[in-house]
């Protein structure tokens, strides 16, 4: 059955696409969570309308993350943890640390989920961490982890 996607869908489609699925697959998932619907001949050309807009949005936001990035790959993150002697830090510093981190500093609102961490950081430090805040667009962030002095 060819069905138009009213969102993106992962490992499917982006929106506007018209793809061919099951039967099932378009009764039990996509229609009751709103996310497609049967292409038709006038669907079909809504379609091509959505499609436009969604690559002139997607173009868009592109542009925002290259400013985004320009702007932070030159910057030093800095994260002031609790440490015990020698330097090991107490806990970890997480994603959502560094997101704080980053709004408070550079103003920037990034959501935790950007930042591609496959461990928690626990020593003190420059980190690179890796961020991804659109599809296109990946850079590195600095992260400086110090000792709090308080």
């Amino acid at each position: 059955m060819d069905v138009i996607l009213k969102s993106d869908v992962s490992g499917l489609g982006s929106r506007g696409d018209v793809v061919t699925v099951a039967d099932g697959y378009f009764r039990n998932y996509l229609l009751p969570k709103g996310l497609g619907y049967k292409a038709t001949r006038g669907a079909e050309l809504e379609a091509e309308a959505m499609r436009k807009s969604s690559a002139a949005k997607n173009e868009a936001s592109r542009a925002e993350a290259d400013k985004v990035a320009a702007s932070l790959v030159p910057q030093i993150v800095t994260i002031a943890a609790k440490t015990a002697e020698g330097g090991t830090l107490f806990g970890s510093v997480t994603a959502s640390d560094i997101s704080a981190a980053v709004e408070e500093q550079t103003g920037h609102v990034i959501d935790r989920k950007a930042f591609k961490l496959e461990t928690s950081l626990k020593e003190l430090g420059q980190h690179m961490v890796m961020t991804s805040i659109h599809s296109q667009v990946q850079f590195p962030v600095t992260v400086e982890i110090v000792a709090d002095e308080s």
